[in-house]
């Protein structure tokens, strides 16, 4: 499982020792693109404060909407697994598709043809220029593993999915699924 080559759909979880960086830190992203150009990807554990009908007028429903990275938090993204509502979605893996035609997506939330368990939203997005990531990957930041949720990994709940990814890992990971978030503070 560990060892893993980055790749569109697999999912970045931050190593425990990743606790300078306040957007990183306990982090679970999901990679949609990793070329030679660089990397993109989406937080998906850390939920902000802000519903979507509190940021886009348009929208009625209070869907969450969550931090995907530092880059550009001034621009909603969104991942779903409804590419045959949503037109010029453009795949991810296994059956997760990143973006589409926003206002068909806008009218679809709002008379209830696609529901929470259908679409994920954020603030920003994750960036690694080219190499960066393996560079990161390379100095333990990371560890590569495999989304084995598939399209579900929308419904996952994200306060405790860092957490259980530390379980899944073992080993000396162990320690750490249970470990304080600030240990110093302990």
């Amino acid at each position: 499982m560990i060892g893993l080559k980055p790749n569109k759909g697999k999912l970045l979880i931050a190593e425990p020792s990743l606790t300078g960086d306040v957007s990183f830190n306990r982090s679970v992203v999901l990679l949609a693109e990793h070329n030679g150009e660089g990397s993109v990807g989406f937080i998906l554990n850390k939920p902000l404060n802000y519903s979507m009908n509190e940021l886009v007028s348009e929208i009625d429903v209070p869907f969450p909407v969550f931090n995907g990275g530092p880059v550009e938090q001034d621009n909603l993204y969104f991942i779903h697994k409804v590419p045959e509502l949503i037109p010029e979605s453009v795949e991810i893996s296994d059956g997760i598709y990143w973006g589409g035609n926003f206002d068909i997506t806008v009218t679809l939330v709002n008379s209830g043809q696609i529901d929470q368990g259908d679409i994920r939203f954020f603030l920003g997005y994750s960036g690694w220029a080219s190499l960066q990531l393996d560079k990161e990957l390379h100095s333990k930041s990371w560890i590569v593993v495999t989304n084995k949720y598939e399209s579900n990994i929308i419904e996952k709940p994200s306060q405790t999915f860092w957490r259980e990814k530390m379980r899944e890992l073992g080993g000396q990971y162990l320690l750490w699924s249970n470990a304080p978030e600030n240990p110093s503070l302990n």
